[in-house]
């Protein structure tokens, strides 16, 4: 099997961890992965130096406030207009220190993940994750992964450069399943069961669901996130985008990756054994764990995050997923079966109507639906091959035709 992450894997990245602290690339600093990451960074200096950092530009003051109190060599920013106010804002708060080198554009997260370091943690959201992942993996880094999206568009590309455990997930469930790999061995593993929160809608049905507003469902019971991954909860996007992933880092089939929901997102995932033995990962809902784990990787970090108070009764449910209600992981099962641009396809229709959604040009049942009928126009990848320039265009076709669709 070719599993690109498997925690009885070990992968020695071109530049090796240096005498002192372990140099990493953030990108996506500024989002809820990247803040949260250097939060775990700055209470372990000892461990970790971040080296470089990249965001989209929407929030410069934040990216100079991190680039300064981080000490970094390199800011990267996607938007060139926000250049000047970000030149602006790190030498206000320099007091005389070097400014960082920018670099500026829509390849600048990119260039940033070959800087040299040990590890580059993805924290972009959205398939414009692609090309830096396919960066760090060239450069040799260890790639911790919190963007699903370059994963699922692009993974034939992905998995012909990423050597055996050359990524470590950052997702909360692959995290959890990294963890709970290391029961057993790859024979052993009977399934794979992702848990799924349900989102703030799990009890309701399909009728029931056509009525949801977009205050409604960017309002998630467990988890603080942007507003498209939270969308993506509430419709279960996430959790089919998350099969796919699980499909791709593991190499279990599909009709082998089960989802069961679990409102208490403790329990984060499961293996379960050819014995019959299951193993769960089990923590509170905190995302700082699971990225301690994938930067600090062979080795824990102390105190990344609170751990379960075994002093408090505590009820732990878990219930079967309804298809009928939420058919999106069905939907992504089809989608990765198929392949090839397909999954591009899904993603990208799945983004725009997320956002047609949210200006009330959809229903919320019509996100899923709509997304379907452009898979199903889309149909089977031709070939087996595939390139960026393929993913990229099978993109550019899915938003445009779920733009139609959307618009009546």
């Amino acid at each position: 099997m070719n599993s690109l992450a498997h925690p009885q894997l070990r992968f020695t990245p071109t530049v090796q961890d240096p005498s002192g602290p372990r140099e990493l690339v953030i990108l996506g600093s500024t989002g809820s992965i990247g803040t949260q990451a250097i939060d775990v960074v700055l209470r372990n200096p000892d461990r970790f130096k971040v080296v470089a950092l990249s965001a989209a530009g929407g929030r410069v003051a934040l990216l100079a406030e991190q680039a300064l109190r981080l000490g970094v060599h390199t800011v990267a920013v996607a938007d060139e207009a926000a250049v000047p106010a970000l030149r602006e804002a790190l030498a206000a708060g320099a007091a005389g220190r070097p400014l960082p080198e920018i670099l500026a554009g829509p390849e600048a997260a990119t260039e940033a993940a070959g800087i040299e370091c040990h590890s580059v943690l993805n924290g972009i959201t959205g398939s414009i994750g692609l090309a830096p992942t396919l960066a760090a993996l060239r450069a040799g880094r260890v790639l911790v992964l919190a963007n699903k999206e370059s994963l699922i568009v692009g993974g034939p590309l992905v998995k012909e450069l990423a050597k055996p455990g050359q990524i470590v997930p950052v997702d909360s469930e692959h995290a959890a399943l990294f963890q709970a790999l290391a029961g057993g061995t790859r024979a052993e593993v009977r399934k794979l069961v992702v848990t799924a929160s349900g989102g703030p809608f799990r009890t309701r049905t399909r009728e029931q669901l056509a009525g949801v507003t977009p205050a409604e469902a960017l309002a998630h019971p467990t988890w603080a996130m942007g507003p498209v991954v939270t969308i993506n909860s509430a419709t279960l996007v996430n959790k089919g985008l998350e099969v796919i992933e699980a499909h791709l880092l593991y190499d279990v089939p599909f009709d082998r990756i089960e989802v069961v929901v679990h409102p208490q997102s403790v329990v984060h995932s499961m293996v379960e054994f050819s014995d019959g033995s299951t193993l769960a990962q089990a923590s509170p809902p905190d995302m700082r764990m699971p990225i301690a784990l994938g930067i600090g990787w062979p080795d824990r970090v102390p105190d990344a995050a609170p751990g379960c108070d075994w002093t408090k009764a505590a009820t732990w449910e878990f219930f079967p997923l309804d298809n009928e209600a939420f058919p999106a992981v069905e939907l992504a099962r089809e989608v990765g079966t198929l392949g090839g641009t397909a999954p591009a396809v899904f993603n990208a229709a799945n983004e725009e109507c997320v956002d047609a959604f949210l200006q009330g040009r959809l229903p919320f049942t019509g996100i899923v639906d709509t997304v379907a009928k452009v898979v199903v126009e889309h149909g089977a990848p031709a070939g087996t091959s595939l390139t960026v320039a393929d993913v990229l265009h099978a993109e550019d076709w899915a938003r445009a035709r779920a733009r139609q669709l959307a618009a009546g």
